[in-house]
């Protein structure tokens, strides 16, 4: 009894909201962000000009954050009327979904759209933020130790990188998995650390037990810093990063690549210099680690460029 109940509820509501849908769908026929502060509304047939420029005509808010309407500065109506970009006096968070709500001159709501990125834009933009944008050595300074140990020859660099990528990746999805299904059903979230160093502890030791066959020359060049991977702060910082953003295990996937993707171009870039170093004529009081420091910081000002890049 309750079962059907409840489906003549669901189907209620439906009948309900299907008007208004339908309307959405013929008002509106694309959307998308055009730019930092801009929202590009495509009509599926012309509006009268005087609404559609008119500010009033539109609200726009979060979807998160419903109650903070967003300020509108203008309306750019193309000459056809079909297509309306809407300028808004901040920059837009792109990387949240938006509500765009069209009323009427008795400002009662016609339709309503949301605005957000593709899915796949929104991967790529997770993978190139943690490759460049918010590079894990050069912008937030982690994993040092490795960085300086193991950046001195560019074969041991590159070594180390795949290595640090192969751990990251699959730590990351382990720590999802263990964290979707164990830590957040049974309440134990603040075991997150323990349970991830755990983790990467483990996937270290079967790294170097796999490396100590196949390559043992490259396990010995990088001596005690595959070690000093289990708890490197970068390889931590990436399944607290999950966590916190309740990221899926594509999203961890791509932010784990990209982390180990922009350590790895850290310690290449790093490597380069500092073999031309090794026969450079650098003062005694310079040479060694002071250089590498100096090096280190003109490549993390370098990467400051690329803060505030959006590509999708």
């Amino acid at each position: 009894m309750f079962g059907r109940q409840l489906k003549y509820c669901i189907i209620a509501v439906l009948l309900i909201l299907l008007p208004t849908c339908v309307w959405a769908a013929e008002l509106i026929s694309q959307q998308k962000f055009t730019g930092k502060n801009e929202i590009l509304l495509t009509f599926a047939a012309p509006l009268d000009k005087a609404a559609a420029k008119n500010v009033r005509t539109y609200m726009v808010f979060e979807e998160s954050d419903p109650d903070i309407k967003l300020v509108l500065n203008e309306v750019i109506l193309s000459p056809d009327g079909l297509r309306a970009r809407l300028h808004f006096a901040e920059p837009l968070n792109t990387a949240k979904t938006h509500v765009v709500a069209i009323r009427d001159i008795d400002g009662k709501e016609k339709a309503s759209v949301q605005v957000k990125k593709s899915y796949l834009g929104y991967l790529l933009s997770i993978l190139i933020s943690a490759l460049l944008v918010n590079n894990f050595v050069f912008t937030k300074y982690l994993g040092l130790c490795v960085f300086f140990g193991t950046s001195k020859r560019k074969t041991t660099a590159k070594g180390m990188g795949v290595v640090f990528t192969i751990v990251m990746v699959v730590s990351a999805i382990m720590s999802w998995f263990f964290y979707q299904f164990i830590l957040i059903p049974y309440d134990l979230n603040f075991l997150q650390i323990v349970v991830f160093i755990g983790l990467v502890s483990l996937t270290v030791q079967a790294v170097d037990t796999i490396l100590r066959k196949v390559n043992p020359v490259l396990f010995n060049s990088f001596g005690v810093y595959l070690v000093l991977v289990i708890a490197n702060c970068v390889i931590i910082a990436v399944p607290l990063m999950m966590a916190n953003n309740n990221y899926n295990v594509v999203e961890t996937f791509m932010l784990a690549l990209g982390a180990g993707g922009g350590f790895l171009l850290a310690l290449y870039l790093m490597s380069s210099v500092r073999e031309r170093l090794d026969l450079a004529n650098i003062p005694p009081t310079f040479k060694g680690l002071p250089i590498s420091f100096i090096v280190a910081g003109q490549f993390a000002m370098a990467f400051l460029g690329f803060s505030g890049l959006q590509l999708f």
